[in-house]
């Protein structure tokens, strides 16, 4: 089996997997569904605690894009469930989503969370991987930097309109400071199609920069 970082485009490696809820085997339990696996460096550790508590304050906000959360990390099962166990005695806030006892570092090699100039355990990884099992988005933290889970959000739901709209979404959407919450037309292809989308402009179908920088409300 080649061991490397998958890319975006491909195809989740299917694996089956232990979690708190059981086994699951990925993509296909999510078949249909978006979803975001995420992988920390360790069970109780401060920064993995602040995320898994604002993971789940955001889960509800995950399922309304029709988006599951899975959580991985090469610790083991038993160590997840005390530490769920913790964070709802302690903290107040009991964990919805799975996570993964990656303990023999399988999963984690598949997927290329362990980086060596950054010690044994895993990264803070990313996936969002579509309801065809499709990865779509990748993003990579080291451990000392904790995640924005409100950018997590925006890019799954970004990538949903792009999807159903067949556009693009500019910077910090839906704040973007040329265009608000507007979104980008693809650019045109031909020279005839440069002069339509000129005309489309001064009837008002859309704004303009330019025939190759055009945008549009949804």
């Amino acid at each position: 089996m080649e061991m490397r970082i998958p890319l975006l485009g491909e195809k989740f490696p299917e694996l089956e997997v232990l979690t708190t809820h059981g086994v699951k085997k990925l993509p296909d339990d999510y078949k249909g569904k978006w979803f975001v696996l995420f992988s920390h460096p360790a069970d109780f550790t401060p920064v993995c605690t602040t995320e898994f508590v604002s993971f789940n304050k955001h889960y509800e906000d995950f399922k309304k894009l029709n988006c599951e959360l899975i959580g991985l990390s090469i610790d083991q099962v038993f160590s997840h469930i005390k530490w769920v166990e913790w964070i709802k005695e302690k903290i107040g806030e009991e964990i919805k989503f799975p996570i993964i006892a990656d303990d023999l570092g399988n999963v984690s090699k598949q997927l290329g969370l362990i980086h060596q100039a950054k010690g044994t355990n895993t990264v803070r990884a990313v996936f969002i991987v579509d309801p065809k099992g499709i990865i779509r988005a990748m993003i990579y933290y080291p451990q000392e930097l904790g995640r924005n889970m409100k950018e997590i959000l925006r890019a799954v739901k970004g990538l949903q309109v792009s999807d159903e709209n067949g556009v693009a979404i500019p910077a910090n959407w839906p704040e973007n400071e040329l265009m608000g919450d507007k979104v980008i037309v693809p650019p045109a292809t031909s020279e005839e199609d440069a002069k339509k989308r000129m005309d489309d402009a001064k009837a008002g179908k859309h704004e303009c920069y330019d025939w190759w920088f055009c945008y549009k409300s949804l």
